[in-house]
């Protein structure tokens, strides 16, 4: 494989953590339920899907969970 080929299958592979790179900034969590949605994830507002209260929001600082 020559060295083009190489730059082309690097920049191709999907990210070395295995996150997705879509923009996401974290998650919001449901304390009640342990439920989780990424911030991406979410149509409307933050409110738990299970019990109906609002969630939190958690900042993902490189690790693959926002916890």
């Amino acid at each position: 494989m020559g060295l083009i080929e190489s730059v082309k299958s690097a920049l191709a592979s999907p990210s070395p953590n295995g996150r997705p790179d879509d923009g996401s900034t974290g998650a919001y969590w449901c304390d009640d339920c342990a439920v989780r949605i990424r911030d991406v994830d979410l149509e409307g507002e933050p409110v738990c899907p299970d019990c109906g209260v609002a969630m939190r929001f958690e900042r993902s600082t490189g690790r693959d969970c926002a916890c």
